[in-house]
């Protein structure tokens, strides 16, 4: 079987997207498959995929790899590949959508609101919210060109940053809480990772740093927690018609309340993701989740 492994792309986001996309690379057993290092540049290089590719493993994350681009290309030269479908990495990629259709089914999200220029800032929204609120690109990932801003006098500059990013930029209510993650595989729950970190919250550093990076661990929630959240899970993995995999964060408060805070189509699978350590939690090896991801995807 010839499986692709598509990395690099030209997202903000590239710099994990390689690392994920080597890792890929490293781990693929190649006894099973005959591995296609496929690096992209540009985006008119899909177009140089070989039309006999079995698969594409999407290592590509935020603009042209989590927004339904490529895989559109990919549906279109007739190559399967690894997960949610374009129309679902489409909705998922914007984040007002996301929260949007999922306050619609139930689940809980933190209040917010959007803009498309400084002009559109509605400084009375923002002090209904009440300081801190993170102000982030709409569609952006990896918290590049996040912030958390805790005063009036500091929104302006927070929005022009994320503005350079995307057309819009969300300003969203701040949750004091615990983030947790959930990775969802073939519509199968895998065990909830914790996250805690030094970083004021799970920053881009704390993500990808090895040396000064976060806490992330399994974790076993009391009984009714552990329900919620994976219910939660179950819903949107359904209400967005998911396919392969996505991982579903939250931010779980003191209270025990759980808040929705985005799903993710294409996750970082670094040698510091989630994912990878969710499923060595279950006992399953970064080579053997790679098969799995084959598996669904076919």
């Amino acid at each position: 079987m010839k499986v692709a492994v598509i990395y690099g792309g030209i997202s903000s986001e590239r710099e994990v997207s390689l690392n994920s996309g080597k890792a890929m690379v490293k781990n693929l057993d190649r006894n099973k498959y005959d591995v296609l290092d496929f690096r992209i540049d540009e985006m008119t290089d899909t177009f140089k995929l070989d039309a006999d590719t079995d698969l594409a493993l999407i290592g590509l994350h935020g603009k042209f790899g989590e927004d339904g681009r490529i895989q559109a290309i990919l549906e279109a030269m007739g190559i399967k590949y690894c997960g949610c479908d374009t129309l679902t990495s489409a909705i998922l990629m914007d984040k007002n959508l996301t929260k949007t259709i999922a306050r619609a089914n139930g689940v809980l999200t933190a209040d917010w609101t959007t803009v498309r220029s400084v002009d559109e800032i509605d400084y009375n929204i923002i002090e209904e919210m009440g300081y801190p609120v993170f102000i982030k690109p709409n569609s952006g990932g990896s918290s590049v060109a996040t912030f958390c801003v805790k005063k009036k006098e500091d929104v302006r500059h927070a929005v022009e940053e994320g503005l350079k990013y995307d057309e819009i930029v969300m300003i969203e209510k701040y949750v004091k809480g615990i983030e947790h993650t959930s990775f969802i595989l073939d519509g199968e729950i895998y065990p909830t990772l914790r996250i805690t970190s030094d970083n004021e919250f799970f920053d881009y550093e704390a993500k990808y740093s090895t040396t000064n990076g976060a806490q992330e661990v399994p974790v076993e929630l009391p009984e009714t927690l552990d329900k919620k959240l994976k219910e939660n899970s179950r819903i949107c993995w359904k209400a967005f018609n998911c396919k392969g995999y996505v991982r579903v964060d939250y931010i779980i408060t003191e209270n025990n309340d759980i808040y929705l805070l985005e799903l993710n189509t294409l996750p970082g699978m670094t040698e510091t993701s989630l994912i990878p350590k969710s499923a060595k939690a279950k006992g399953i090896g970064y080579s053997e989740l790679l098969d799995k991801l084959i598996e669904t995807s076919l």
